[in-house]
C-alpha cells in the first residue's frame, strides 16, 4: 500500500445521551482508537486536531496498532499540525506488519511479546523524527481473538496486555494504553464509520464515496465485518422494533436519531469457523483419515487433535479420540462443504419472530450493506467482487473452484501461502452460507451487498481493508452514554 491522504473536516458536539437501551460506550476517553488503516486515519486525525501544541517541522504523528486476532499491523500516520477551521490532511506515512500470529497467541510466551513487537517498533522509531517521539501517541486495540483468550481466562488476557503495555510503554512516544474492544463495539462503530465517510449523516454533499458505487439517497448503509474469529452485522431496520434489547443501540447524528440493530458472533469468524467444522467433522470420521469436501482434491494436512480443542470455540464438539492426530484428504465438493457448514449454524430454535442461528434475534435485512474485512479479501481474491455478478453465478464459480485439483491450483497461484491458498474453498462457501443461510440474504437481496476495499474522496485514494472498524470517542468528543453529532 502506497502513500496515502485524506482530506475531512469535523464538525464536533460533545452532547452524549446515554441510550434507552443499552449503554455501550466506555468511558475512557483516552479508549483505543481504530485497527484498520482507514479508522485509524479517522481516530488519529481528531487527535491532531485536538492537541494544539504545534510540534517541531510543524507536523504531528501518530501511531495505531491492529491486533487482529490473526496477525498484528502497526500504521504511522503524519498530519500538519497547524490547522484551520479543525480542517487538515493525514498522509499514512508507513505499515508495517508484525511478524507472527496475534497477541493472544502469545498466552503461553508473554517473555517474548516485546521481541514480537520490536521490529515494527524500531521502525516507527527510525520514521518518526526523534524530536517529536515523546508528542506521538500510540494506540493498541485488540478485537475477537484477545475477547477468546479473555472467555478462556480473563487473567491470562490480562497478562498478555499487561505485557504489551508495558513493553510499548518502553518506547519514547506517548503511549496511550491497550484495551479489548468488545464485539458491539465493533458493529457499531463499523457502522457509524461507513454511513459517515459516505456521508450519510448529513443533508451536505457527501464528502466519501466507496468505490464503485454512487448512492445518492441519504439511507443509511448496513455493515458486515468477517474477522479470523467473529463476525458482525449491523443496519437500521425499517418500521421494525428491535425484540433483543441486547442488540439495540440508539445514535442521534447530525439532529436525527437511529435505531440500530447490532450482533457479533464470536467463534464465526472464518478462521474458527473452520477450527468448528474439523471438530464437528472429526466426531463421526471411522479412522484418522477426515475427507473433507471444504479442501481441494489431492490436498492434505496433519492436524494434531490437542490444537483442535485448543480454542474456546470448539468446546461444544470436544470428545475423547482414539488418536492424536489426523489428515484432513480433501475431495472438493462445494455442495457438501455448504452442507458441513451450515450444521454450525443452529436454527432449530428461535425465541423471537425471527432469528439469524443460534436464537439471536435478527430484523428483516434493509437498504444497501457494504462487506468488509475478510468478507471482501476472500472475495477479491476469489473474483467475485463485481456487482455484475449474481448470486447464483458466485455459487456455480465457487462449486468450479472447490473442484479444481490442489496441485492445479498450486501452480496457478504460485505466489500465495499455501495456508492461506488451501482456504480459500472453505473461507468462499463459508461467506456464502453466512450470508445467504446465516443473514438471509437472497438472490434479489445479493446486489444490495458492496464488497468494499477502497474508500475515496475526490481524487485521492485511501487504500486497505477496514479491519474492525472503531470511530470512538475522540472523534466524536465522547462523553457517557449514547452518540450525539450536529
Amino acid at each position: 500500500m502506497g502513500r496515502e491522504e485524506l482530506f475531512l473536516t469535523f464538525s464536533f458536539s460533545s452532547g452524549f445521551q446515554e441510550s434507552n437501551v443499552k449503554t455501550f460506550c466506555s468511558k475512557n476517553i483516552l479508549a483505543i482508537l481504530g485497527f484498520s488503516s482507514i479508522i485509524a486515519v479517522i481516530a488519529l486525525l481528531a487527535v491532531g486536531l485536538t492537541q494544539n501544541k504545534a510540534l517541531p517541522e510543524n507536523v504531528k504523528y501518530g501511531i495505531v496498532l491492529d491486533a487482529g486476532s490473526s496477525h498484528t499491523s502497526l500504521y504511522i500516520y503524519k498530519w500538519p499540525a497547524e490547522k484551520e477551521n479543525d480542517t487538515g490532511v493525514v498522509h499514512q506515512v508507513e505499515e508495517c506488519r508484525v511478524k507472527g500470529p496475534g497477541i493472544s497467541k502469545f498466552v503461553q510466551k508473554v517473555n517474548e511479546i516485546g521481541i514480537y513487537l520490536t521490529d515494527c517498533m524500531e521502525r516507527a522509531r527510525e520514521v518518526i523524527p526523534r524530536s517529536q517521539h515523546q508528542e506521538t501517541p500510540v494506540y493498541l486495540g485488540a478485537t475477537a481473538g484477545m475477547r477468546l483468550l479473555r472467555m478462556e481466562s480473563e487473567e491470562l488476557a490480562d497478562r498478555v496486555l499487561d505485557v504489551v503495555e508495558r513493553s510499548l510503554s518502553n518506547y519514547p512516544f506517548d503511549f496511550q494504553g491497550a484495551r479489548i474492544i468488545t464485539g458491539q463495539e465493533e458493529g457499531a462503530y463499523g457502522w457509524i464509520t461507513i454511513n459517515y465517510l459516505l456521508g450519510k449523516f448529513s443533508q451536505k454533499t457527501r464528502w466519501f464515496s466507496i468505490v464503485p458505487y454512487e448512492t445518492n439517497n441519504q439511507e443509511t448503509f448496513g455493515a458486515l465485518d468477517l474477522g479470523g474469529a467473529s463476525t458482525q452485522v449491523t443496519f437500521v431496520p425499517q418500521n421494525q422494533t428491535i425484540e433483543s434489547p441486547d442488540n439495540a443501540l440508539q445514535f442521534r447524528l447530525y439532529g436525527k436519531d437511529y435505531n440500530v440493530y447490532t450482533h457479533s458472533f464470536l467463534c464465526y469468524g472464518k478462521d474458527q469457523a473452520l477450527w468448528q467444522k474439523l471438530a464437528k467433522d472429526i466426531q463421526v470420521a471411522s479412522n484418522e483419515i477426515l475427507r473433507d469436501p471444504c479442501f481441494h482434491p489431492g490436498y492434505k494436512k496433519v492436524v494434531n487433535v490437542s490444537d483442535l480443542y485448543k480454542t474456546p470455540c470448539t468446546k461444544r464438539f470436544e470428545m475423547t479420540l482414539p488418536f492424536q492426530q489426523f489428515e484432513i484428504q480433501g475431495i472438493g465438493n462445494y455442495q457438501q462443504c455448504h452442507q458441513s457448514i451450515l450444521e454450525l449454524f443452529n436454527t432449530s430454535y428461535c425465541p423471537y419472530s425471527q432469528c439469524a442461528f443460534n436464537g439471536i434475534f435478527l430484523p428483516p435485512l434493509q437498504g444497501d450493506f457494504g462487506a468488509f474485512s475478510a468478507f471482501y479479501f476472500v472475495m477479491k481474491f476469489l473474483n467475485l467482487t463485481s456487482e455484475k455478478v449474481s448470486q447464483e453465478k458466485v455459487t456455480e464459480m465457487m462449486k468450479k473452484f472447490c473442484a479444481q485439483p490442489w496441485e492445479e491450483i498450486k501452480t496457478s497461484y504460485a505466489g500465495v501461502k499455501e495456508k492461506y491458498l488451501s482456504e480459500y474453498c472453505f473461507s468462499g462457501t463459508y461467506i456464502l452460507s453466512l450470508l445467504l443461510q446465516g443473514y438471509h440474504f437472497t438472490a434479489d437481496s445479493w446486489e444490495h451487498i458492496h464488497f468494499i476495499g477502497k474508500v475515496i474522496w475526490g481524487p485521492v485514494g485511501l487504500g486497505g481493508g477496514w479491519g474492525s472498524v472503531v470511530v470512538t470517542e475522540a472523534v466524536w468528543g465522547l462523553k457517557k452514554g449514547g452518540v450525539s453529532m450536529v
